[in-house]
Order: C-alpha cells, then structure tokens, then sequence
C-alpha cells in the first residue's frame, strides 16, 4: 500500500490535465510495446527518489519496460531538431506517488541511439539516459526491438535488451490497469539533490492487446530490480503512438 491516503490520492484519468505553463518540450511517441511486471512494493520503495513512495495496483506496484520509436523531439517554440532525429528508446520504469497524491513515472533507465538526444536530456532535465545501439522493425504481426548500451570499453558489453510482440489491432483495451499504466501525467526525478516533478500532456492512449514473442532482457537486472523479467510478463499492451508535451517542472516540498 502507498502511505498516501486514498482521499490525497489524484483519481486516475486517461485524459490529461493540461499544462498550467508553457510547453518547455515535445516529441512524438510511435510503436509503443508496453510489457509490465507486478511486484512487491518493498522491492521498488528503496529506487524510488525522496517523498515518492510506491503507486499500488491491485495489492502490487509494477515495473514496466517499455520500447518506442521518439521522434520529432524540440524545445520550448523552437522547431523539430535536426540533430536527435528519429530513434528507438527503451526505458525501465516504475511508478509512484507524491504526498500530494500525484501519480508519475520514476524512470530507472532510458538507452536511446542519438547521442545529443542522450546529453541534451540529461543536461537539461537529469534524466538517466544512456547512449545505446537501438533499433525496431515492424514484422508480420507486429514489432521487433532491440538495444545494446554503448560502454566506454572496447572489451566490455553494455546490457542488452531484444523484445518482440505480435498486436491484436483488432480490439482494444481500457481498463482500470491499462489507465493504471499508461495514463501518467507527470514524472518524478532527482534533481540537484531534491526530487522534481515534471508534467506532461498528451492525446488519450489507443492501445491493443498483445503478446510477447522473444524476450531477451538485462536492462531491468542493471536497472536494480533482478530477477523481474525471468517470468511471464503479467500485462503486454501496444500503441500506436501519441504526441507528448512538458510542461514546466517543481520541486517537490521538503
């Protein structure tokens, strides 16, 4: 259970509350394979940033990974830049919940395959990206992703990551755990030594059932949390996509 009161907590909306400010970023989100885990709060409270505790979900709180195709990135007004252009992003994300009952993403770590995009995100939001080798193709009836993290040793190998999924593009689904899932309006991260929230908005979700078919994973084991991904995924959703704004970010009070 959260240690937030339920009264606190903010209801869980697949329509995003927009932005109070300016829109300080954007980028489009494409091919979106979300593959989650249900795990013991305990396991994720210690990885989770000062006054964020665990957001629970039918006695469990989750561990996602999740694999995309980011596009069309660009700051504040400014147009799409040229340098980051297109590329797979594979993240490992948990969930949490602030003492004002916000509900974000804790990201463990984000591999992306343009190196500006690697710096610029953690220089100007301290995001934990890591430069990778990433990659996606479409298949019969689905998608393929792949990722190897980049190490500063020729003789070393970074973890690795190779996820498949067939979509069933027929149906769709929304439900109170896909909401639980996907539909996050903010992120929490550390940031000069406090914990920092930054909002996000964008379209509803449109997601599809689906189902892994290759899974080869040792993001989520560097990530802190072993063992996650040695058993059956317990929820696999794809979309096609969103364009996603962030808004202005806040320090979270001591």
């Amino acid at each position: 259970m959260t240690d937030v009161p339920e009264t606190r907590l903010a209801a869980i909306s697949p329509t995003a509350t927009a932005l109070a400010g300016p829109v300080v970023a954007a980028q489009e989100w494409r091919h979106l394979a979300f593959v989650h885990w249900r795990v013991p709060a305990s396991a994720v409270a210690p990885l989770l940033p000062p006054g964020v505790v665990p957001d629970v979900f039918d006695g469990s709180t989750w561990v996602g990974l999740i694999a995309f195709e980011l596009g069309d990135a660009r700051i504040g007004p400014l147009p799409p830049s040229p340098i980051g252009g297109s590329f797979t992003e594979v993240n490992v994300r948990l969930y949490g919940v602030d003492a004002e009952g916000r509900r974000g993403v804790v990201f463990r770590s984000l591999e992306a395959s343009s190196l500006p995009a690697v710096l610029a995100a953690r220089a100007m939001f301290g995001l934990p990206y890591e430069w990778a080798r990433t990659a996606q193709r479409p298949t019969t009836d689905g998608w393929e992703y792949a990722s190897r993290r980049i190490t500063a040793s020729p003789t070393k190998r970074g973890p690795g990551f190779r996820l498949g999924v067939d979509v069933d593009g027929t149906t769709t689904v929304d439900d109170e755990l896909s909401r639980f899932l996907t539909a996050r309006w903010g992120l929490f991260q550390s940031r000069f030594g406090r914990t920092q929230w930054l909002p996000n908005e964008h379209e509803p979700w449109v997601l599809h059932p689906a189902r892994v078919t290759t899974l080869r994973d040792e993001l989520t084991a560097a990530a802190g949390l072993p063992g996650v991904v040695e058993r059956e995924p317990d929820s696999v959703l794809f979309s096609p996509g969103v364009n996603a704004r962030f808004g202005i970010g806040s320090f979270l009070r001591p």
